[in-house]
């Protein structure tokens, strides 16, 4: 166990002093690999805060629901406390047909004097706790049902439209990150091929001492991991500071609408599964590349 762990820190301190050699193609290599992964990154950020928006517009009334004309005192007081007990609504407003007919009397008095009753229904409007079109839909099918309910009138048509917009910009977020992952894998196999290739002599010289696969493998999947931490940290660094650049305009123009909405920075969660993949979309790019080059000098 004591000679595993000697060997794994000589190849580290190899690899480093390596590395600290070629200080500047280091920090090209990091600076591609940043420059690639910031642009998912950020493009995830920008999504995940729009759809958080999203989850707190106010576009009342979301849900309309027009009591049936007969409907007594009684089974309206039951209509409420169902509202009330629902657990996907956030809030509900009563309005009394009599109120409805005072406003109409007071807006349109020509209109009004030519009814001989008050033909309009009690009504109650209905914010949902969630906006999702599924979950504004489901509540107008269940309160459909309910005793003493005529008519419900779901406005969820803006809500459709801006889901539709943000699953978009989710699948091209996966698909711009697939692309890019790729690329990544493409990259780092390339850059450990050429370091292979530079290295093919003491390669073999190792190779008739003795020396495993695995031995010959280990500092080439270390470079290459460290090749994406490093990344990583270039791609957060890159996408921090483009966000924050964004933030002073998002900020201006937030408060023309009355709102304090600014963009969230990536969340110690985002940024660690940013970092992880990385690390094993560039060790995957490694694994390959050494593979295929162990491959050849067994074919010579």
């Amino acid at each position: 166990m004591k000679h595993w762990i000697n060997q794994h820190i000589l190849v580290w301190r190899l690899l480093l002093a390596r590395i600290f050699r070629n200080k500047l193609s280091t920090l090209m290599i990091w600076g591609v690999i940043g420059t690639a992964l910031s642009l998912p990154t950020i493009l995830y950020i920008v999504i995940d805060n729009l759809n958080q928006l999203a989850g707190q517009v106010k576009n009342e009334p979301q849900i309309s629901v027009f009591m049936k004309l007969d409907a007594t005192p009684a089974t309206i007081n039951a209509f409420r406390k169902k509202l009330d007990q629902h657990p996907d609504i956030a809030h509900q407003q009563f309005v009394s047909k009599e109120s409805a007919w005072q406003e109409m009397q007071d807006l349109s008095q020509g209109i009004a004097s030519k009814l001989d009753s008050n033909p309009l229904p009690d009504a109650f409007f209905i914010e949902p706790k969630d906006l999702a079109p599924e979950t504004i839909m489901k509540i107008q099918h269940e309160i459909s049902s309910w005793p003493g309910v005529e008519h419900v009138l779901a406005d969820a048509d803006w809500a459709k439209r801006l889901y539709a917009i943000l699953q978009l910009g989710k699948k091209a977020v996966l698909i711009i990150s697939g692309l890019l992952g790729f690329a990544l894998i493409a990259v780092i196999g390339n850059t450990i091929r050429l370091q292979i290739a530079t290295q093919r002599e003491e390669i073999e010289v190792s190779k008739l001492i003795g020396a495993t696969d695995g031995f010959i493998r280990r500092p080439f999947l270390y470079a290459g991991a460290l090749y994406g931490f490093g990344g990583s940290l270039a791609a957060l660094v890159i996408a921090n500071t483009i966000l924050t650049i964004f933030n002073h305009s998002v900020t201006d123009l937030a408060e023309l609408y009355g709102s304090s909405f600014i963009l969230t920075l990536p969340s110690w969660e985002a940024s660690l599964g940013v970092v992880i993949c990385a690390v094993v979309l560039s060790w995957l790019g490694s694994y390959i590349a050494v593979n295929r080059s162990l491959a050849q000098l067994k074919l010579h």
